[in-house]
């Protein structure tokens, strides 16, 4: 299926690995033009040459950055419009921050995971709708986390903030609504990739019990794939999903139920 986005601008954070490079690859497949963003300037860099190299130069933009900053993030924008092309659509795809289980999180740690998730977030959203409200079109995504639908025993700051950029998607489509933006959510669960967190413990010593968990708790009885992630992003960006916004999509295997 054509989804439409040939020629068009996406803004992809945390887009070095993973589910946030998974949805660049779709786009540019699709053939939009990408801008890829993350903190880790060698990772990112690597990314950037393998992806130019496949879809063409003129069509990748990246840049490393704290994400974390409201005026790295306005800098960022600009530069892509200048650079890339008007903004279409704007993915918050920010990675988690480490923090202790339990209700002891210290203050630092809490600061840090909320700034981390959420933040971020709106700092990208709101970028984002100042260039495209004035169009009168685009589509912002949240990557967020089955964990922001349910006390599934996450950490803290994880769930909390990702419940919260839950919301957040909602408000914002409510107000952007009018403007012919749409806003929408996407709630991974359990996926695996190089690196990540289910990779780590598929690799660790309790392997065989997470496995176990998987078959007990996911009726699809297996792990997600960030290209599966991919196709849902890019189907959310697309005018495909023209009358979808406020949505929280789970694409977690059938977990939430």
């Amino acid at each position: 299926m054509d989804l439409g986005l040939k020629g068009k601008t996406i803004f992809v954070a945390g887009a070095s690995r993973g589910i946030g490079l998974s949805i660049a690859e779709t786009c540019l497949a699709e053939g939009a033009k990408v801008a890829l963003a993350a903190r880790g300037e060698e990772a990112l860099e690597a990314q950037r040459a393998r992806l130019a190299a496949q879809f063409g130069e003129d069509n990748v933009w990246a840049r490393a950055g704290d994400l974390r900053d409201s005026r790295t993030v306005d800098t960022m924008i600009d530069t892509i419009e200048n650079e890339l092309g008007e903004l279409w659509g704007a993915v918050a795809n920010v990675g988690l921050h480490p923090c202790p289980p339990g209700y002891e999180v210290d203050d630092a740690t809490w600061d840090a995971g909320i700034s981390q998730n959420l933040d971020s977030a709106f700092f990208l959203a709101r970028s984002a709708l100042r260039r495209m409200d004035p169009r009168g079109e685009g589509a912002i995504l949240m990557i967020s986390s089955i964990a922001g639908l349910g006390a599934l025993g996450t950490p803290l700051t994880y769930g909390t903030s990702k419940a919260a950029m839950n919301h957040l998607t909602k408000e914002l489509a409510n107000i952007a609504g009018a403007s012919g933006i749409r806003v929408n959510a996407i709630a991974p669960g359990n996926i695996i990739f190089p690196g990540g967190d289910w990779q780590e413990r598929m690799d660790g010593p309790r392997a065989e019990a997470w496995a176990r968990w998987i078959k007990r708790e996911v009726p699809m009885q297996r792990y997600g794939k960030p290209e599966e992630i991919g196709a849902a992003a890019a189907y959310l960006l697309s005018d495909k999903a023209s009358f979808v916004t406020g949505a929280i999509l789970p694409v977690d295997g059938g977990q939430t139920r």
